[in-house]
């Protein structure tokens, strides 16, 4: 290894940093302005993506005081459709005609009132039961969401280690999330599509992504299809932040896979296949992350606390090396966390006939400046660092790339929902332990930003969307998932019209399209009963 060069990434692997940082400096960059580091890879994702900054100005039309709920169905409109659907459900032929031709009246309605109010799109993060199968309940359920104005409704079908697949039709490695006895020829997935189309409702497909369960942990067969670190644990070992989007009442039930690991990938490609089959109007992915640990473990300052040490993801990394002394560095970093000077002799004495260690992204500049062992142990250290945090980006990014393929294929929308800060750099050299890089999605996909920060106030709810906005590419849709309740705050946060009446004042000219977490959160009563199957 010549000490008469110096080395550096370029730009083509590090896009987003600033230009001193690719140049001849070889300084660390500083974290306000460090993103995750990439790769120079042919993927079928790319990373050719550069931060948009959206420049935006106040609505054409300003709200008068809080915004109020638009497109709901009057108390009357309401009683009367209970009533025709109640004695539909009882038999009543002459109901069940009026009852669909009342559906397909409101449905007309409903698109244009959405058309000419905003948002243009207003959806809800729904959880079906076994309940929900009852006759009745699963229109009964629908007509409630329809009556409070919203035209879509995603549908939670892979979560928690079960999907939303009759148990007769389901090749997935994943047991069926309806499993009662007598309803193992019921596709409620279908169902709840055909219903809400009827209703004028898009039905979406909500997904976990990397996040596979706990049963799928428990097939010996899949066990080198899980996320490893360098202490040899999976995530269910490790203690976790459960977030909003969270049902489970277990950690146990959040188990992360290698995103390289071919046997996940498989099994993940089949599941959407199966679910496409269904014809959902739109899919979205959430948990396309890895674990966010807790305290101090939130945050990852050394390849050791990386999930990579899965075989598949590790050899994968050593791939990327171009020569041999590039792969024997990686390997020592990769299994010491460091690397020595000795490291450093004991490679160059192994591969003598080489130049430089290099390994994708890496390039090597002439300088006259000659480098000390000791400074050329500090650069390889923070290069192999970072080609490993890229490493473990890229492996989010491809498969997120395999997911939405065949969707994007049949021209239905796929959307990423994310934790605006998941990007975020921390301390000199840390990053979020969520390694997420949602600015690298493709902007094709739709932004889902999950903008739940809780000040109290909605200034820090707009401040997250305004982040997200202001990365994203002008192209890509955002629909920012809101939490909260109608007309009250939910734990100190305020109510889904302050939160939407902020948003419009704002960023009303660039967001078209809100959604509301969750259905459980307004109708707990409801969510309880259809949970317990208690009479309506």
């Amino acid at each position: 290894m010549s000490s008469s060069n110096t080395t550096h990434y370029m730009s083509d692997c590090f896009m987003l940093f600033p230009r001193s940082l690719t140049g001849k400096s070889t300084k660390k960059p500083p974290a306000s302005s460090r993103p995750f580091p990439g790769l120079k890879i042919a993927s079928s994702l790319g990373l050719a993506f550069l931060t948009a900054i959206i420049t935006t100005a106040l609505p054409s039309q300003q709200a008068q005081g809080v915004m109020r709920p638009t497109c709901q169905l009057s108390a009357d409109e309401v009683a009367k459709k209970n009533d025709l659907r109640q004695a539909a459900v009882a038999g009543d032929s002459q109901a069940q005609q009026e009852y669909d031709a009342l559906l397909q009246t409101q449905a007309e309605r409903l698109n244009t009132c959405r058309n000419q109010n905003w948002p243009k799109n207003q959806a809800i993060w729904l959880r079906l039961y076994p309940c929900d199968a009852r006759p009745g309940n699963l229109d009964a359920l629908l007509d409630r969401i329809v009556n409070k104005g919203y035209n879509q409704v995603y549908v939670e079908t892979f979560y928690d280690g079960q999907v939303l697949l009759p148990v007769s039709d389901n090749p997935t490695p994943w047991p069926s999330a309806i499993r009662t006895p007598g309803l193992e020829n019921l596709d409620l997935l279908a169902e709840v599509i055909k219903k809400g189309r009827q209703r004028g409702l898009k039905v979406y497909a909500w997904h976990f992504t990397m996040n596979f369960g706990h049963t799928y942990a428990q097939d010996p067969m899949r066990q080198s299809a899980l996320a490893m670190n360098g202490q040899g644990q999976h995530t269910m070992n490790i203690s976790q932040e459960l977030g909003l989007h969270s049902q489970a009442e277990s950690q146990e039930s959040h188990v992360f896979i290698d995103p390289y690991s071919p046997q996940a990938r498989q099994d993940y490609a089949l599941m959407i296949s199966e679910v496409l089959d269904r014809q959902p109007d739109g899919m979205l992915f959430d948990y396309v992350r890895y674990l966010r640990g807790v305290g101090s473990a939130s945050v990852v300052s050394n390849v050791q606390q990386l999930w990579i040490y899965s075989q598949a993801s590790r050899e994968t990394l050593y791939q990327r090396a171009l020569n041999q002394k590039g792969r024997e560095l990686i390997r020592r970093f990769v299994a010491n966390g460091t690397v020595t000077t000795q490291d450093i002799a004991d490679v160059n004495q192994l591969y003598s006939g080489e130049g430089e260690p290099l390994w994708q992204g890496r390039s090597v500049v002439a300088t006259k400046t000659v480098a000390t062992p000791e400074q050329l142990q500090s650069q390889l250290q923070w290069e192999l660092w970072y080609l490993s945090v890229a490493h473990a980006v890229q492996g989010i990014l491809d498969f997120v790339a395999l997911a939405i393929e065949p969707i994007e294929a049949q021209g239905l929308p796929a959307g990423a929902v994310f934790f605006p800060g998941g990007n975020r750099p921390v301390g000199e050299r840390g990053y979020d332990s969520r390694l997420q890089p949602w600015d690298r999605f493709p902007a094709s996909m739709e932004f889902h930003p999950m903008a739940y920060a809780n000040c109290g106030k909605t200034q820090c709810i707009v401040d997250e969307i305004q982040r997200v906005v202001s990365m994203a590419s002008p192209q890509t849709r955002i629909i920012p998932a809101l939490a909260g309740d109608w007309g009250k705050s939910i734990k100190d946060r305020p109510s889904l019209e302050a939160q939407m009446d902020d948003i419009y004042r704002r960023l009303g000219n660039r967001i078209d399209s809100v959604s509301h977490f969750a259905y459980a959160w307004q109708e707990p009563e409801s969510e309880r009963d259809r949970k317990f199957c208690n009479s309506n």
